[in-house]
């Protein structure tokens, strides 16, 4: 099916290449559902083509990461496997749905299960990042964690499925499952390893909806020409722009569109974005650092003279030791 030219859709590439390039995240999330709500696009068109724009895509944060070193290939080759064969089934799974007008409203609702799905992986990977953060400043970050065969083997076998029915999942899922899996594994090696591997997935899925027909090469050429240029923007200013702020306003507007697309009233989807709202505000303000508490019977910890509280290392690595 060919697609008429159109700034609007060039824009709206431009838009989730940007968002794409500043967060890691977004890119089949985003992209779908624009196609499917704002473009009219039929929903499984609007998937393979997705898969299309987002097989060119992928490689230039890849390239960035293999650049750096930052890609571990023994977790990808554990992944592909199952990964790239779910991938390709998933287009032919999604005719088992229906026909005509039955499969694109059955497609809306699996798609908007599947942005559920990554609001939720989105929220989970935050948390722990936060939660790293918070230990010991990532000092039990290590590159060269063992990977585990069989979990991963299995990420691979249910990412690839959601990306091949949906496109959504392979920079919002699978990277959770990843941390869940291999929690000690350093984050750029993370983000890099998932790049990476989201390439032969999102390729086999693509190739699985073109031999169906649902892909459009004229849909997916005119998307590129806002996406790409958009995600090397959105790359430039990732190192200024505020990563974790753009993050929850992803995970709210994928948050609305899922609960849209799935026919959630509005009396509900407005209240529930405001809660996600309310608590990104609190979640994101600064904690305070605990003061040391000091036992009772410690000297200096009642008040004494300046130079003998808590703390005052001076005072007592000066004092003499007892024989």
């Amino acid at each position: 099916m060919s697609m008429d030219f159109s700034w609007s859709m060039v824009v709206a590439g431009a838009l989730v290449g940007c968002m794409v390039g500043l967060t890691g995240m977004g890119g089949g999330a985003l992209m779908t559902p624009i196609m499917v709500t704002v473009f009219g696009v039929n929903p499984t068109q609007a998937i393979g083509s997705d898969l299309a724009t987002s097989v060119f895509m992928k490689p230039f944060g890849a390239a960035v990461h293999q650049k750096a070193g930052t890609v571990r290939w023994d977790v990808v080759r554990w992944l592909l496997p199952t990964g790239v064969p779910a991938a390709f089934c998933g287009a032919f799974l999604l005719q088992f749905l229906g026909e005509g007008e039955d499969l694109q409203s059955r497609v809306k609702i699996v798609i908007g299960a599947a942005l559920l799905l990554a609001v939720t992986g989105m929220l989970a990977r935050m948390m722990l990042d936060r939660r790293r953060a918070a230990q010991d400043g990532g000092k039990t970050e290590d590159a060269h964690v063992p990977v585990r065969p069989g979990p991963t083997l299995l990420i691979g076998l249910v990412g690839g499925l959601v990306v091949g029915m949906t496109s959504v999942g392979s920079g919002s899922l699978i990277i959770v499952m990843l941390m869940l899996v291999h929690p000690r594994l350093k984050a750029n090696h993370l983000v890099g390893t998932d790049l990476v591997q989201a390439i032969p997935i999102v390729a086999a899925a693509a190739a699985g909806h073109f031999i169906v027909g649902d892909a459009s090469l004229g849909l997916a050429a005119v998307l590129l020409l806002g996406a790409i240029p958009g995600v090397l923007v959105g790359a430039v200013l990732s190192t200024r722009a505020p990563g974790a702020v753009l993050r929850w306003v992803l995970a709210i507007i994928l948050l609305a569109t899922g609960l849209s697309l799935v026919h959630v009233p509005e009396t509900v989807i407005v209240p529930a974005c405001v809660v996600l709202a309310a608590y990104a505000v609190i979640s994101s303000r600064p904690r305070r650092p605990r003061a040391a508490t000091v036992p009772a019977g410690t000297p200096g910890a009642g008040g004494g003279p300046a130079g003998e509280g808590p703390g005052d290392g001076i005072e007592r690595a000066s004092a003499p030791r007892r024989s």
